[in-house]
């Protein structure tokens, strides 16, 4: 089963930044910045229980996937940073 907690954070047409949770129809919260809009991505997921954050670039891409709180982490090292 899919985890219910998974948000995504992404760039809206108006220069704002979106933290919004993936199965939600509405954006959870708005922010000026993205890293804004990850640390509130983050501190809900870790409140949630934890889960996935997507994290999309300002032309729509994936540019990160995280895993917040007592998700699914991998043992793996994580090589994308």
């Amino acid at each position: 089963m899919a985890n219910s907690n998974n948000r995504s954070v992404f760039r809206r047409a108006k220069h704002t930044w979106v933290n919004k949770l993936d199965s939600a129809d509405r954006a959870s919260s708005v922010h000026a910045t993205q890293a804004e809009a990850n640390r509130a991505a983050a501190d809900m997921l870790k409140n949630a229980g934890g889960g996935e954050r997507t994290t999309m670039g300002i032309h729509g891409k994936i540019v990160s996937k995280d895993t917040i709180g007592p998700g699914n982490e991998s043992s793996t090292k994580d090589r994308e940073h």
